[in-house]
């Protein structure tokens, strides 16, 4: 019998890498998700599509994690031997719109589930191993460089103070309760699953819809802010590993590597043959109350006792994401060019 992992935010880009990669090592994964007027599903629907008939391995179940309630009731059910908690509003940008909102989902929602594993545990004396995904935007205002496991937290965002909230709990109920609880400090990752107001996919999606004469302007923020950019698909590796090591730690997950949102323009533009200088506007919308300048991480620690490291570079990465945007960009021109015929 395989392992059975929960996640939240299963419908989420990391949910989805990780969901592939659980059922590919043979585990019965369950996902939390919430109610919505909408089907969410998207990124994770080619795994119900891919299953054998009644070898069904991957569920969903409605919850909250503002509801603890629900968020008990389906630690209960599934009986779980990992649970990743990826839930949260996770943009940063909205969290200074939405402050109340993202400290509840994102703090508060994590000591829901710490609690609920602890209870399940002590009532059943089953382990349940917990992954908490911390950012590094915890570090914020950077009290140096690069950033390690021992760098100092200086937020610069309700996210991101939110964040910080919910990784000093994970270590607590691992100090004061023996939890199996770790948390994966990881750096900015994208795919061509990330969603589209993320800066990156923002514009490879705008790169190719202007390569097809689709639209004409990009509206965005800080050019100058440098992130270290990675593979969602690599990510979710790093933290699978992490809870299955002898004893719980927290480790920082990053390429090495920084650049700025400039620099990563010039590399999507580029790639089609265009300049972004032609169609790039500074919309102050965009712009942060308190910007985080630079990001750069060390990952010295996941390398060394995780065995784990990144596979794609930045460029590798943003070309991956331009040649599946220029896919979507070609069907919606064709579906364009099909309604003027209509």
């Amino acid at each position: 019998m395989g392992k059975v992992a929960l996640i939240t935010g299963v419908t989420g880009q990391d949910g989805s890498y990780l969901t592939e990669l659980l059922l590919a090592k043979g585990y019965a994964v369950h996902g939390m998700m919430r109610r919505a007027s909408v089907f969410t599903t998207e990124r994770i629907d080619h795994l119900y599509q891919d299953r054998h008939e009644g070898d069904v391995r991957l569920r969903l179940h409605y919850g909250d994690l503002l509801d603890a309630i629900s968020v008990r009731r389906i630690i209960s059910e599934v009986k779980p031997d990992e649970v990743y908690n990826l839930a949260a509003q996770s943009h940063v940008r909205t969290s200074f719109d939405q402050p109340v909102y993202t400290a509840e989902v994102v703090s508060i929602g994590t000591v829901h589930l710490l609690e609920a594993i602890r209870d399940y545990r002590d009532s059943t004396g089953k382990e349940v191993r917990f992954y908490q995904a911390s950012s590094s935007e915890m570090f914020g205002k950077v009290r140096e460089t690069p950033q390690t496991e021992y760098t100092p937290f200086y937020p610069r965002s309700p996210y991101a103070c939110a964040k910080v909230h919910a990784h000093w709990q994970t270590v607590n109920y691992r100090e004061a309760y023996g939890l199996f609880a770790c948390n994966g400090i990881l750096f900015n990752h994208e795919s061509p699953r990330r969603g589209e107001t993320f800066v990156t996919r923002k514009i490879t999606r705008a790169a190719a819809r202007i390569k097809f004469g689709l639209q004409d302007r990009l509206f965005l923020g800080n050019l100058d802010a440098k992130r270290d950019w990675g593979f969602a698909g690599d990510y979710v590796d790093a933290m699978w590993r992490m809870l299955q090591q002898e004893d719980p730690d927290d480790y920082v997950v990053a390429t090495g590597e920084s650049c700025s949102v400039r620099e990563f323009l010039d590399e999507a533009f580029s790639s089609l043959d265009l300049d972004w200088h032609d169609c790039v506007e500074i919309d102050p919308r965009y712009l942060r109350p308190t910007e985080v300048d630079v990001l750069l991480g060390d990952a010295s620690k996941a390398r060394d006792i995780l065995g784990w490291k990144p596979t794609l570079t930045m460029r590798q990465l943003c070309r991956m994401m331009v040649d599946a945007d220029l896919q979507l960009a070609e069907q919606e021109r064709t579906l364009a060019d099909a309604s003027h015929l209509v």
